[in-house]
């Protein structure tokens, strides 16, 4: 059924048809006025004026292909626009951003890594690591013991990351901080 119809309409002779350009329809509209307090002014140069007017008359088609004109006359390529519009904050902030440099952020999140475990103390440290991690059962707690160093947990607080390693190294087992 659909199909029918859009033969029908495609078999159509074009003489029943008006086609009408884009930008035919964009260049009988007004262009859209500049917002107060966007910094033009009157300052602007005469020459400027009537080319900002002239691009302001411009469909979006015709907009794209003079920023790649414009691109490719004066060899500008992304990377140069990002590293110029990054470098112009940072230039009027390289005072202020040089102390914070010189002393790393503190960590605040830490992996919590059992290396090894004394082998008299290794039930200890089994039931322990059971209780550490809630899905784990004693036979993979025994697994997860015998097959260090692993992690433990990873993204813990400082504070929880230095009581998980008092409690294990308390049972004799070697835990490392990362």
């Amino acid at each position: 059924m659909f199909r029918s119809a859009l033969v029908r309409s495609i078999a159509r002779p074009a003489a029943g048809r008006r086609l009408v350009h884009v930008s035919a329809v964009r260049r009988s509209v007004e262009p859209i006025p500049t917002p107060e307090g966007s910094g033009v002014g009157a300052e602007i140069a005469p020459k400027v004026s009537t080319i900002v007017d002239q691009v302001a008359q411009l469909t979006l088609l015709e907009t794209s292909q003079l920023v790649e004109a414009l691109k490719t006359k004066f060899n500008i390529t992304e990377a140069v626009q990002v590293a110029a519009s990054a470098g112009a904050p940072a230039g009027g902030a390289a005072g202020a951003a040089a102390p914070a440099e010189e002393k790393p952020a503190e960590k605040t999140e830490f992996k919590v890594k059992l290396e090894k475990i004394d082998a008299a103390q290794k039930a200890k440290v089994i039931r322990e690591i059971k209780n550490l991690i809630p899905d784990m059962n004693l036979v993979a707690a025994k697994k997860f013991v015998e097959s260090a160093p692993k992690v433990i947990k990873d993204s813990v607080p400082k504070d929880e990351a230095e009581k998980i390693k008092k409690a294990l190294e308390a049972l004799g087992a070697t835990v490392v901080l990362e």
